[in-house]
């Protein structure tokens, strides 16, 4: 596998070889000081360049960086339409290990989405010198009363479609509407935990991927149990797991932040899911009032 050192001087290089690349920058984690490095961190580099068609007509011009295992062309995909006139890329699984993400860009374009970056070379002097080196933008947010609630809200309804998915034995239903509806709220109550313990001043990464440095190692192990297989009984399980979780965290989240938590919602919301859960599979009418307290 070759170094980072070597890959910078690979990627200089051919910046100074191609008289259209004009800049090149880095960005991504390896601009984030913040961020421990690894292996698997990926180099995301953009060429700035006076026009994207020589570089997308030359299929082989990528060949210099080494060889490759398997590649994508976004841009030339259905999933991800972009303006290939200004922007186009190539992302390369190296054969090395190394992974190289590689978008070459029309001026007006990259100066128009510049974040977190460091610049490799700059033959005009157009990337701007006052480089952003804080992932300030990517901090937790503190939240607003509504969306405190709403978030709440959010979750302790959207369990209702659980229920009666696990009812109707609809796994696959079940499954997408915990990871795609509810679990996200969780997430975003989870990162308010986080945010309030230290100040909303920290970034907790891409779909919370460094959230076990900031939760305690039992809390970590909470969320954790709120995954589960593709099995009834174990969906159940982390369904009233995930709900335990969300309780105290809601709890100590609006404690924080002199919000109200409307615990009649989450209260029903429970009875409900433990009505659901012990309702046979030939029955003909829902629970009685009996859920409500």
């Amino acid at each position: 596998m070759r170094s980072e050192k070597e890959m910078m001087d690979l990627i200089k290089q051919a910046a100074e070889d191609e008289p259209c690349i004009r800049a090149a920058y880095i960005e991504g984690s390896r601009a984030n000081p913040n961020v421990p490095g690894d292996i698997f961190q990926d180099y995301d580099i953009v060429y700035v360049v006076t026009e994207t068609k020589p570089f997308r007509e030359n299929r082989e011009w990528i060949n210099r960086f080494g060889e490759r295992l398997y590649m994508q062309y976004p841009e030339d995909g259905v999933y991800f339409p972009s303006d290939v006139e200004n922007c186009y890329g190539w992302l390369m699984q190296l054969a090395d290990g190394n992974r190289l993400d590689l978008h070459v860009c029309t001026k007006e374009y990259a100066l128009n989405h510049l974040e977190l970056y460091r610049v490799i070379i700059d033959k005009d002097g157009i990337i701007p010198k006052a480089q952003e080196t804080s992932d300030e933008r990517y901090w937790v947010k503190k939240p607003q009363y509504e969306e405190f609630q709403c978030t709440c809200n959010e979750f302790w309804w959207c369990l209702n479609n659980v229920a009666k998915g696990l009812w109707r034995d609809e796994l696959p239903y079940v499954m997408d509407m915990l990871d795609f509806n509810i679990r996200p709220m969780l997430k975003r109550l989870l990162e308010w935990k986080i945010g309030c313990q230290h100040d909303f001043s920290l970034n907790i990464g891409k779909s919370a991927k460094y959230m076990k440095n900031y939760l305690s190692a039992e809390e970590y192990q909470q969320f954790l149990a709120t995954y589960a297989r593709a099995q009834k009984e174990d969906i159940w399980d982390a369904v009233f797991s995930m709900c335990q979780l969300f309780q105290a965290v809601a709890m100590e989240v609006g404690g924080e932040l002199n919000f109200d938590y409307d615990y009649n919602e989450a209260g029903n919301s429970r009875r409900y899911l433990e009505q659901i859960r012990t309702l046979p599979a030939d029955a003909e009418k829902i629970c009685q009032k009996i859920f409500l307290k």
